[in-house]
């Protein structure tokens, strides 16, 4: 028994997560907060969803949709999600034992990489990368192998991306279209992944959240087009983004019956299941198909204004094929780091960008920040007002 005089000692312990602070995105939101700036930093929409979806979730908690649903999620919404991928990409996943139902694409990935990845595995991921897939991987006990993509076009290395492959490699991340870099995958890109990973035990993982944001006419080449990888693919999206309701936190995995099993394992422990009147109204949502498939012209619009905006500044435009992120290189404006440039461009100027080396494992200087053009007409039309200063 402690003295009364004697101070009780708190409790320590090893960080699972040591080197994980506070995220930029984080960090520069606030910063934008604090300095009155157009945040354009985080990506996240600054204008409201269709009343219709609000009313569907609405209704289903008035129908008495408020108890827990299947673990795996609302048949009616798994269903929709399957008649969706096999409308849209010619797989039919089938609702009962392929397709669960997630709080987010985040926790998806993460249930993904604990189900597959055991210490000492080795998992190849393709930086500049979103920022949960290293700590998600460090969880799991696994090995990061990264590949690099660089300024300006970030083109994949297919070459590095075989050379990365051993006998130790679980699992290969990819992302399309691509944060933070707004590039996509074509067809050709996923026959080069087929071969690369024929005839090999190597998983995949495929974040596809801004699948309907593919610009220019051009598909979006999900993994499900392509048996030979889908075969060995988990498949991630998210009606937050589809639908600009981020703060729902619902995504979905599409996978094969035998990988969706070891999946649900780790998925019924860590969330069990997702909020039950949000699946009913999306399920409800989705019977029009409309609002995914006029996604694209939607943002593509956005993206359009905003470089036009940007197109007699000091900027230099990178290509933006996809997502609603648009990169920039700096460099004609300033030689600070890209972190650096990021708080000046919040503080002085007054716009919130994110700077991409913040998306690489060690120190990546590039000259390049990330804007998000899902804002309002008026939001945009401020920043770019701002930027014309530069």
């Amino acid at each position: 028994m402690n003295a009364p005089h004697d101070t009780p000692m708190s409790p320590s312990f090893p960080s699972r997560l040591p080197d994980v602070g506070t995220t930029i995105f984080t960090v520069m939101s606030a910063l934008a907060a604090e300095k009155g700036a157009v945040n354009l930093g985080q990506g996240f929409p600054d204008f409201g969803c269709d009343p219709r979806i609000v009313d569907a979730v609405a209704n289903a908690m008035r129908d008495g949709h408020n108890q827990y649903p299947p673990m795996a999620g609302a048949a009616p919404l798994r269903q929709a999600i399957s008649d969706k991928i096999a409308n849209l990409y010619g797989r039919r996943y089938d609702a009962t034992s392929e397709i669960t139902v997630t709080a987010g694409a985040t926790q998806a990935l993460l249930t993904a990489i604990l189900c597959t990845v055991h210490p000492g595995d080795e998992v190849i991921v393709v930086e500049p990368t979103y920022d949960s897939y290293l700590p998600s991987i460090e969880l799991a006990g696994g090995k990061p192998v990264f590949v690099t993509l660089d300024a300006p076009d970030y083109a994949i290395p297919f070459d590095k991306l075989a050379a990365a492959i051993t006998p130790k490699t679980r699992l290969l991340l990819i992302n399309t279209p691509h944060n933070p870099t707004g590039t996509v995958w074509r067809a050709e890109d996923m026959r080069k992944l087929e071969e690369i990973v024929r005839g090999t035990n190597v998983l995949i993982l495929s974040d596809e959240v801004y699948e309907h944001m593919v610009y220019d006419g051009a598909p979006h080449e999900s993994v499900a087009r392509y048996p030979e990888l889908a075969q060995r693919s988990f498949v991630v999206s998210s009606f937050g983004k589809t639908y600009h309701v981020t703060g729902w936190k619902i995504g979905y995995v599409a996978a094969p019956a035998a990988l969706t099993a070891e999946f649900r394992k780790v998925h019924q422990f860590n969330v069990f299941t997702v909020n039950t009147p949000m699946q009913v109204g999306l399920a409800e949502y989705m019977k029009d198909p409309a609002p995914y498939l006029d996604l694209p012209a939607f943002y593509q619009k956005k993206r359009d204004y905003f470089r036009a905006g940007l197109a007699n500044s000091r900027f230099r435009l990178l290509p933006c094929t996809g997502t609603y992120f648009q990169c920039v290189d700096y460099s004609a404006i300033s030689d600070l780091p890209e972190a650096e440039f990021a708080q000046w461009l919040t503080g002085e100027i007054g716009v919130a960008a994110i700077p991409v080396s913040a998306f690489y494992h060690e120190a990546h200087e590039s000259g390049v920040v990330r804007f998000c053009f899902a804002k309002q007409e008026a939001t945009l039309a401020t920043a770019l007002d701002r930027l014309a200063r530069l």
